[in-house]
């Protein structure tokens, strides 16, 4: 039996990687290098980094989890806590944001709800053998739940190179379903190469683009919640199960730098750096990769010395935090090596112990058009310390693509040497696994840094069903306290108080008339009318033009951005292009600040 380069599974075991290309070689063929090395008829560097890893002894810290399926209880119950649903396992439909929630949904969402609770009452009923809620009797009936949702919304028209944020991306799985693949001719798509990849151009959409950083913490959350619910539907629509892993008790470290997890890394940098989004250690070898790697042949391929690499990194937990570690000694391939270790020890994986499964069950996905839609929900699920340290590694590998004729890296090599760091897998199938989703997990890595621009945008249905969602549930809120009728009583004042103002100085305040207010400008308000053609950019240049005449020193200002604050939304800064009317019919009663963006 004729053994591979991976000399562990027998050649025939290979045979499931065929997921991208029929002409793919079994791994212990001898490969043909082109002059770029960007071809996709090779495997050898995933291969050869899979075998980097297994020598260097670090694949990750399997003792700190536990990799398997919960029951179904323990799957149900946490699904619906992670979207923001947790009351319904008690029944309690009328109380709460679950409400609200449930309020803003589409009936696909709403039937993928109802689904989760039967399923979840029945398996508590054959656990307990006590009588339980049904969730009839949560919902009411059925019908009466689908009917207080939103109707259905019509089908995507997307065209070959654009991606619509209008419409959820469950609403576009009908030709999907089992058995029906064939039918659409995105699935028909060959991607034999990274010049075949599909492009999809980002909308512009008259409410503008919505950054990830643009919105609030608290809508941040909200978004995280109907992704969730949205991705299960998504899936559920395409014929495949939305599975999750259980977290063990952790055994992780608390301080150091490897192995360590993502926030309690940051939480020790803010200590010194305030206001770390990415761990102190990641950023310093990027930049180390970035100075003296990206014209270099073969960065990130060719391996450090592993005695160095082991000797760096204890050099790094004992001297980073005290400004004594001499980065002028560190090569780009041993930066390289500790960049990757880095992430392979995280105890809780860059992708999250819970949503693995789901970026895997991605590689299933016919269309790459869906598969982006998918990677897509789960960014915007990701822990934002996950979101933000991938999104720096993604903006790296990027340059390393784009520095290809000088160090022969292509976006196909990249992606099948980052992969493996990325994508683990673990227990007793974990190298079968391997085996084949090997070509799957290079593709998907190859979509995350091609489109990033775009996974890392908010799409326009989810910041609709966020404003829904607050509508809904600022009409439900009454004052359940004595602070909080406090609160609202100086609110009010200050409300009363600045209406009054406003009236002094513009005694007509017309139909599409909004007043900015410039805390850091010296003409801190002004009233502008908008027409169909006003854009954010407009505002901001006509109170730089105000404020600027007369003015020193304007250069060290930092850049302002225009912010909608409050009414159905918490804040959300503005896309300078923007359209303000529109916003204005949107959300007619929120604040429009001018004020520094916080990233």
């Amino acid at each position: 039996m004729t053994k591979t380069a991976y000399n562990l599974l027998p050649t025939s075991q290979y045979q499931p990687i065929d997921l991208l290309t029929s002409s793919l070689p079994t791994p212990g063929s001898p490969p043909e290098r082109p002059a770029s090395r960007d071809s996709q008829d090779s495997m050898e560097d995933y291969w050869s980094e899979v075998k980097n890893i297994e020598e260097d002894g670090q694949r990750g810290h399997e003792d700190l989890l536990e990799r398997g399926s919960m029951d179904e209880v323990e799957l149900e119950e946490a699904w619906l806590q992670d979207a923001g649903l947790s009351t319904l396992m008690s029944g309690a439909l009328g109380e709460g944001p679950a409400e609200a929630l449930l309020s803003t949904l589409t009936r696909s969402q709403a039937a993928m709800v109802k689904k989760r609770v039967d399923n979840y009452t029945l398996t508590v009923r054959k656990r307990s053998k006590q009588p339980t809620r049904h969730v009839r009797d949560i919902f009411s009936t059925p019908d009466k739940l689908v009917r207080q949702m939103c109707p259905p919304c019509p089908p995507p028209q997307d065209t070959s190179d654009s991606l619509s944020f209008e419409v959820p991306y469950s609403e576009g799985t009908t030709a999907h379903h089992r058995g029906r693949q064939g039918d659409c001719q995105d699935c028909q798509r060959i991607r034999r190469d990274d010049h075949d990849l599909p492009t999809f151009q980002l909308p512009r959409p008259k409410l503008g683009l919505t950054r990830i950083q643009d919105l609030s913490c608290e809508d941040m959350k909200k978004i995280g919640y109907i992704s969730l619910i949205e991705l299960t539907t998504f899936y559920d629509g395409l014929g495949i199960e939305l599975k999750r892993n259980r977290a063990a008790r952790s055994k992780a470290r608390d301080s150091g730098i490897f192995g360590v997890p993502l926030t309690t890394l940051l939480e020790n940098d803010q200590k010194k750096f305030p206001g770390s989004k990415v761990p102190l250690v990641f950023r310093k070898l990027l930049s180390k990769l970035e100075q003296t790697g990206l014209q270099t042949e073969g960065i990130l391929r060719v391996p450090g010395s592993a005695s160095r690499v082991k000797h760096l990194r204890q050099e790094l937990e004992q001297k980073l935090y005290e400004d004594r570690f001499d980065w002028e000694q560190v090569r780009h391939n041993d930066a390289a090596g500790l960049l990757k270790m880095f992430i392979r020890e995280l105890p809780y994986p860059l992708l999250t112990l819970q949503h693995a499964p789901a970026f895997s069950a991605a590689q299933n996905i016919s269309s790459p058009r869906q598969q982006i839609q998918a990677l897509h929900l789960l960014i915007m699920l990701l822990p934002e310390p996950n979101r933000d340290t991938l999104k720096a590694l993604l903006e790296f590998l990027r340059k390393v693509v784009a520095y290809e004729e000088k160090n022969r890296m292509g976006l196909w090599n990249v992606s099948m040497i980052v992969a493996p760091n990325l994508f683990t897998y673990r227990g007793k199938n974990a190298k079968q696994e391997e085996m084949q989703g090997a070509a799957g997990a290079a593709h998907l890595v190859r979509l995350l840094i091609t489109h990033q621009d775009l996974l890392w945008t908010v799409p326009c249905f989810l910041i609709s069903h966020v404003r829904k969602l607050n509508e809904a549930g600022a009409s439900k809120k009454p004052p359940s306290s004595e602070k909080t009728k406090r609160k609202l009583l100086l609110m009010r004042r200050k409300t009363t108080e600045r209406e009054k103002t406003e009236r002094s100085e513009l005694t007509d305040l017309r139909q599409g008339v909004i007043r900015v207010h410039a805390p850091l400008h010296a003409k801190i308000s002004m009233a502008i009318q908008l027409d169909n053609e006003t854009k954010a950019k407009d505002v901001m240049a006509r109170f730089d033009y105000e404020n600027g005449r007369g003015t020193r020193n304007t250069s060290r200002r930092p850049r302002q951005y225009l912010f909608e604050v409050g009414g159905n939304i918490g804040e959300r800064s503005l896309d300078p292009e923007t359209h303000l009317l529109d916003v204005y019919h949107v959300n007619p009663h929120c604040e429009w600040v001018l004020k520094p963006t916080t990233t």
